[in-house]
């Protein structure tokens, strides 16, 4: 079809401290129970096994990247989990849209004190200049991107008074 314009852009979850440390943790209680294992019982070895599979899903769920695909008036998020294994989480159309701006916009005013639910795909961290941006559709979700500037231009161009690049 004529008209359609594709854009998509990767962006890297930034780990949370939370799984680093649980992670960690599940390593030293497996190193642990081996040791403990060869100097008092044997059945702790079975027992690090599972502290030693504990923490490689810990680290696979904690490599993550969301996708974003932006084609014919519709953003699709895809969670990608260690570069191998891909899930749809999220698709948003345009026309359901209300506003799409840079975090810390003007724009976004009175947008601020509504209840709303807030998903973040986002890389998680925030940069000077702020390069993440809030979309709230209807319905009352908030949804937080990280679009490259190719990305937010197309929006632009189909929704120029919803999308602001301030």
């Amino acid at each position: 079809m004529m008209g359609e314009t594709y854009v998509e852009c990767l962006i890297k979850r930034k780990t949370p401290a939370s799984m680093q440390f649980l992670k960690l943790l599940a390593l030293l209680l497996g190193v642990g129970c081996i040791l403990l294992g060869l100097m008092i019982r044997l059945e702790l070895l079975a027992v690090s096994v599972v502290f030693f599979v504990a923490s490689y899903y810990i680290s696979i769920n904690s490599d993550l990247e969301y996708e974003y695909l932006y084609l014919d008036k519709e953003v699709t998020v895809d969670k990608v989990i260690a570069k191998t294994k891909r899930k749809r989480v999220a698709q948003y159309d345009l026309e359901t849209m209300e506003i799409f701006a840079p975090l810390q916009s003007h724009y976004l005013d009175s947008y601020r004190n509504r209840q709303t639910t807030t998903v973040d795909y986002s890389s998680g961290v925030e940069q000077q200049p702020e390069k993440r941006y809030a979309m709230y559709c209807e319905g009352g979700k908030r949804v937080i991107l990280e679009p490259s500037p190719e990305m937010v231009k197309a929006m632009k161009g189909v929704a120029p008074r919803k999308v602001f690049m301030e």
